[in-house]
């Protein structure tokens, strides 16, 4: 992974992993241990999900470039519906506490969004990658002057 790359993952995660933290320290506060352990499995999953799929659409962007906006949109949503699926498979289980998992969920979300993109607009990221191997030179003709 590029380092440009890297970095934005990195804008990204934290603020979600410290988002997690703080939802699990409120979630064990409020609910008791089952709220801090949903906390941070919603944590965990916000930062899997999101990061693998920022990891797809870098890959995207260097191989298939056309298709970097299409498969944005499709990405995000797919995420989105996972995300759903999550907490619909999730809402009666006696593992940790339903609503701690749903509430930490959508706001480790919202602050990874919030985070990428704020990461992205403060990275310098070439639109037009300068070819340095050819163009740059004079061609040599078989004239001299």
């Amino acid at each position: 992974m590029p380092s440009n790359d890297a970095r934005i993952l990195l804008q990204a995660a934290v603020p979600t992993a410290a988002a997690g933290a703080i939802a699990a320290v409120i979630s064990g506060v409020v609910v008791g241990g089952k709220g801090a352990v949903g906390a941070i499995v919603a944590a965990v999953i916000t930062i899997l999900f999101m990061g693998i799929g920022l990891y797809v659409l870098q890959r995207t962007a260097k191989s298939l470039p056309h298709l970097f906006q299409a498969m944005g949109l499709m990405l995000y949503a797919a995420q989105i519906l996972l995300l759903f699926i999550f907490l619909a498979a999730f809402k009666n289980t006696t593992l940790f506490h339903p609503r701690a998992f749903a509430f930490t969920l959508v706001a480790t979300t919202l602050v990874w969004i919030g985070a990428q993109t704020r990461a992205h607009m403060k990275a310098k990221v070439l639109y037009v990658e300068p070819d340095s191997s050819a163009g740059n030179k004079p061609e040599k003709s078989g004239h001299s002057s």
